[in-house]
């Protein structure tokens, strides 16, 4: 340890071995941290584009979608958690556990962030669509399913991705009730090493690097469904969905 140490301008020795040493309890807060927002991701999704049909329907009835959509993206994470977990349980007499608090959480604010997100990919797509496939006889759930959600998709995709990242990192703000993430595991280690300067570098270069790998992912996944895919990954991906194409047309 003692050949990565550096010593400051001012005298202190920054220990960064420690990385090493703590770096199984770091990965491990990581893989917790992912666990909590992949999950929160996709209840949001799916609540978000509950909230987003019913803030398109008419004022007089979207005007309760519209309020929680404005709470809920003014709240800060550490607020929304520390309601659910312990004025849930007050209030409510429900106590959740400490995932189940930070998956609600997260859930609470992302859904109306996203929302908003689907309710702009919706209008964005153009209203003769509908109009063309009720004229064509189809239902407006097939319709909506079939034409229109998966062009929402697409341009909403890269704000999804957004999204993720942002909850990876509001996982952070959850050490207040116990959530062993990766800010949790540095703040331990700080205590009994008194090396914060390492400690939470190491935290937020974790956090870098995950927010690089989803955007890699995200990007990928956007030029998969965009059109004809561009890059390695995207055309393997696509590889025997072009090739069944391919046998149509000959046949």
């Amino acid at each position: 340890m003692a050949a990565l140490d550096r010593v400051s301008a001012a005298g202190t020795i920054y220990h960064w071995g420690l990385v090493n040493t703590y770096r199984s309890q770091l990965l491990h807060g990581l893989v917790r941290a992912l666990e909590v927002a992949v999950v929160s991701l996709f209840l949001s999704i799916a609540l978000g584009m509950v909230l987003a049909m019913w803030r398109m329907a008419p004022r007089r009835y979207s005007w309760p979608a519209a309020i929680y959509i404005n709470v809920f993206r003014g709240v800060p994470p550490l607020v929304s958690v520390i309601w659910v977990y312990f004025g849930w349980a007050l209030v409510l007499n429900i106590q959740l556990d400490v995932f189940e608090a930070s998956v609600v959480a997260l859930v609470l604010l992302y859904s109306a962030f996203l929302a908003e997100i689907f309710r702009a990919a919706l209008t964005a797509i153009p209203k003769g669509q509908r109009e063309a496939g009720l004229s064509l006889g189809f239902r407006p759930r097939t319709i909506f399913f079939t034409v229109l959600l998966p062009q929402a998709a697409k341009i909403s995709l890269p704000n999804v991705g957004s999204m993720l990242i942002g909850m990876v990192k509001d996982t952070s703000t959850f050490q207040v009730i116990g959530l062993m993430e990766v800010v949790y595991v540095s703040t331990n280690a700080v205590a009994s090493t008194f090396q914060p300067f390492v400690l939470y570098t190491a935290a937020a270069f974790i956090y870098v690097v995950v927010a690089f790998v989803v955007d890699f992912i995200f990007r990928t996944l956007e030029r998969t469904i965009g059109g004809r895919p561009v890059g390695f990954l995207p055309r393997l991906l696509t590889f025997r969905k072009e090739r069944r194409v391919q046998a149509f047309a000959e046949a």
